[in-house]
């Protein structure tokens, strides 16, 4: 048994394991996020209704079966900010 380690516990995958499991699973996809529009704090925000409206009904049921998911309501949150550098891993 490794230091550290606890019985019965699975070993964490390495990033070599990491890696080949990804490539052989192929691609993953890419998401493209739409533009950032500029709102300012007095703009009203619309309502839940309108935009569970836009939502495809297969999304709402998927959403529905996976998390029991409502929407209750719209808020606005600040723009996030720049992610910092990762710190170097410890090997």
């Amino acid at each position: 048994m490794e230091e550290g380690s606890v019985e019965g516990e699975a070993e964490w995958p390495d990033d070599g394991d990491e890696a080949a499991f990804l490539s052989e699973n192929g691609p993953q996809p890419q998401v493209e996020l739409a533009p950032r529009q500029a709102s300012s704090p007095s703009e009203k925000l619309p309502d839940v209704d309108e935009l569970v409206a836009r939502i495809p009904p297969g999304v709402i049921a998927l959403l529905d079966d996976l998390f029991r998911a409502k929407f209750t309501t719209v808020r606005k949150f600040a723009a996030a900010q720049p992610a910092a550098e990762e710190p170097a891993s410890k090997n």
